[in-house]
């Protein structure tokens, strides 16, 4: 097929030209609607940018009736433009304190400020109240004056500016040239109004996931139950107001304080989720949507930790290759070692150092974009270990446990816990399949098993924006979980194009070449060809 094609949706038409890039277009008298099949195969090893898919076979349906007097023919509108804020945030700088925390002091170029806002508790008004919000706002010496800001999110994930920092590091200032990024951190979390409801013990159980306990499954039951209660208590009557549909109705508090009609989205990881119900609840205030490595909607949660379980173990391959070709401290074999420390660790052999924590770090550690901050992070602390020095591991692994905060968002986005019996089974299983991760990521999810429940995040039945979907090969966070968010966008008729990046880390976005594709879209709403790739 050498034929351009055409799809028609809420009054709109979009043109998939003959190299397979899409965009919003102008719908020529008598010309036949189409539907475009999707292709599913990803085209490794591009290096310019996404690569090109063949093109796709296209059905074609009657052709509209020719434009008359009567009902003349009119340009189609495209995806609203994206608009820089009429009255800006309070931004200034943030304290220096804070952009140590974020370790982009020494990237060069890039500004970067903070800043809140107010944010009602219940946007439907019938409970009053309002918390801070916090954002952080990344530019550069070259990003214009009136450039649309990007929104991030990254949900429960991390803080949105912990996010923010860690794409700096691995080179976002490019896209920063072009547009502010502004990272809003999820309620409850980061810098905005903190929640403190663990006493420090139930805190402590569920980090360490009750290690050393004779019934850790029974314990960790109770420990659920325990925490609940006292965060409710602390929440009330607000404890149903942290999931991801209050999350998204903060971004609009955002749009409102900007004075604009649309914001331009980036989600990332659980931010994606948000992204989404900002999508449902607000369709026509959306001008750009980039769902990037989204986790899977409305997957209950032992699927949703079992493909996550899979990108774990992708990431720690793909980490051991890099680390043996950089002769790094961890030796020839470097996933055999760290099997052995959090093989130690769970026998008990290092101390207090349990398990739980362990992989913790190495997880957060296998999920930073900047393939060179992984190796530095993790190669010494688990080559001390092996070593017999823990001191080095015990620092990585002291914050890298949920904030109370964290833990209240995950557990309110999520609605079917699986129950004690089957969390028994699944530690054996995974376990046995996932020898480094498997076992603590069963034990996890009952830290939630208690918690009330409430429904599902919303996802759009409408868009009339194109979306960008990315992922990764070996994306530790989520796995590869975008398929499910990519049906979703589907079932709503907006075109949405996905690109998948061979690397490792999270989330995409890290890639130069998902970067540009990002660009593009921003620009002028354009998406590169559908089922394209991105190098490692």
């Amino acid at each position: 097929m050498d034929r351009p094609g055409t799809l028609s949706v809420m009054g709109r038409v979009w043109v998939t030209d003959r190299s397979g890039n899409s965009r919003w277009g102008v719908s020529a008298p008598g010309r036949a609607v189409v539907l475009l099949g999707v292709l599913a195969a990803v085209i490794a090893g591009c290096s310019a940018g996404p690569s090109a898919r063949p093109d796709v076979a296209v059905e074609r349906a009657p052709a509209p009736a020719a434009p008359t007097e009567d009902a003349p023919g009119e340009e189609p509108a495209g995806p609203p433009e994206p608009q820089a804020p009429l009255t800006d945030l309070a931004w200034v700088p943030c304290a220096p304190e804070r952009i140590a925390a974020l370790g982009v002091g020494d990237v060069p170029g890039i500004t970067i400020d903070c800043a809140a806002f107010d944010a009602p508790i219940d946007a439907s008004g019938e409970r009053p109240g309002t918390f801070t919000a916090g954002a952080m706002r990344a530019r550069t010496p070259e990003t214009p004056a009136d450039a649309p800001p990007l929104v991030l999110t990254s949900g429960s994930d991390t803080p949105s500016g912990t996010q923010l920092g860690q794409l700096l590091r691995s080179g976002l200032g490019d896209l920063a040239r072009e547009h502010p990024i502004v990272a809003v951190d999820r309620r409850g979390i980061g810098s905005s109004t903190p929640i403190d409801c663990l006493p420090p013990d139930t805190r402590n159980g569920l980090r360490t996931l009750a290690a050393g306990e004779t019934d850790r499954v029974g314990t960790l039951s109770e420990l659920a139950v325990a925490a609940t209660i006292s965060c409710t208590d602390y929440l009330q009557p607000h404890e149903l107001a942290f999931g991801a549909d209050s999350a998204a109705t903060d971004l609009d508090a955002l749009r409102s304080a900007w004075g604009v009609d649309t914001l331009a989205l980036l989600g990332t990881g659980n931010g994606a989720t948000v992204a989404l119900s900002y999508a449902a609840q607000f369709p026509d205030r959306v001008s750009r949507l980039v769902l990037d490595s989204p986790e899977p909607v409305l997957a209950d949660a032992a699927t949703a930790t079992d493909l996550r379980l899979q990108g774990l173990e992708a990431a720690l391959d793909a980490f051991a290759r890099q680390c043996t070709a950089q002769a790094c401290a961890l030796g020839p074999d470097p996933r055999a070692a760290i099997d052995g420390v959090v093989r130690a660790a769970a026998t008990g052999t290092l101390g207090d150092l349990t398990a739980p924590p362990v992989v913790a770090a190495l997880s957060a550690a296998l999920a930073q974009p900047d393939p060179r901050a992984r190796v530095d992070s993790l190669a010494e602390p688990f080559s001390a270990a092996v070593r017999g020095d823990t001191a080095p591991l015990r620092a990585l692994a002291a914050d890298a446990g949920p904030s109370d905060g964290q833990w209240v968002a995950r557990c309110s986005d999520t609605t079917q816990w699986p129950s004690p019996d089957r969390v028994r089974s699944l530690v054996d299983e995974w376990g046995e399949q996932y020898p480094v991760f498997g076992e603590t990521a069963a034990l996890r999810m009952l830290a939630c098993s208690a918690w009330p429940s409430s429904t599902a995040p919303s996802l759009p039945d409408a868009l009339g924006v194109p979306v960008l979907a990315l992922s990764g090969l070996a994306d530790p966070a989520v796995g590869s979980a975008a398929s499910a968010a990519t049906g979703a966008i589907s079932s709503t008729g907006a075109p949405v194009s996905t690109l998948t990046w061979h690397g490792s880390g999270h989330p995409a976005t890290s890639s130069e070449c998902a970067r540009r594709a990002i660009g593009t879209y921003l620009a002028d709403g354009t998406l590169p060809p559908n089922g394209g790739a991105c190098p490692a």
